[in-house]
């Protein structure tokens, strides 16, 4: 799994004991995929993960947060919760996988409940940015969003502080990479429409032939036996 989460890797960016990657293995599906993590250096090789969060964000939410950044407008949101000391979320995205999907994958949570996944970006007093993911129970509304039941106290929690570079670094490459491959996908659609591969007809069982006997080789000369008998 570490592998293909590697060969996927678009970009990584790391914090005290913790990192965001951003991965391109859901582009498929319309959404950037971005896998935060927290870690122990203290314990063994391969058991020092201690949290980790998947959180999958529409395309479309991310290009039109992409869009903030060039124009000021993101600044601006952050400026105003900086002045103010607000904590509320410059943007925040609820999802998760409901509990029916979760028996249906083998994976059901004892206490029977939808596994909720926050992600939030906020504006930090130390740093410029936190971006953070929380995962834990939650329930489906009737509108099928998963609502988080965790209050403060989520299973799993990993916040990594981020300037401004490493945020827009995070952001734009993953634009990049996801726009490279929409290009391609388009390019491989178009390509199957203008050469469909051609079907071969079925081919009538064709009628044995009799073979006719070989005719003599004319490159040999036969024998001529017409002369006059010795006997």
């Amino acid at each position: 799994m570490q592998e293909d989460r590697n060969q996927s890797q678009i970009i990584r960016k790391d914090a005290k004991n913790c990192f965001v990657e951003s991965l391109s293995d859901a582009f498929d599906k319309g959404k950037a995929h971005f896998a935060f993590a927290t870690y122990d250096v203290n314990k063994p090789s391969g058991q020092r993960q201690t949290n980790n969060v998947h959180i999958y964000i529409s395309m479309p939410e991310l290009l039109e947060l992409c869009r903030k950044l060039p124009c000021g407008e993101l600044r601006y949101l952050w400026q105003e919760r900086k002045k103010t000391g607000d904590n509320k979320p410059i943007q925040e995205w609820l999802g998760g996988t409901s509990a029916e999907k979760l028996r249906q994958y083998g994976k059901p949570r004892p206490d029977g409940k939808s596994l909720s996944r926050v992600c939030k970006l906020m504006a930090a007093q130390k740093f410029d940015f936190l971006f953070v993911a929380d995962s834990g129970p939650g329930e489906t509304d009737s509108k099928g969003l998963i609502v988080p039941r965790f209050g403060k106290n989520p299973e799993n929690h990993v916040s990594v502080s981020m300037t401004w570079d490493a945020l827009a670094e995070l952001l734009l490459i993953t634009k990049t990479h996801y726009e490279a491959w929409l290009a391609a996908w388009y390019m491989s659609q178009t390509h199957s429409i203008r050469n469909p591969k051609p079907q071969q007809a079925e081919k009538a069982p064709e009628v044995p032939k009799t073979q006719a006997k070989p005719a003599p080789s004319q490159q040999f000369t036969l024998p001529d036996y017409t002369a006059t008998s010795l006997f």
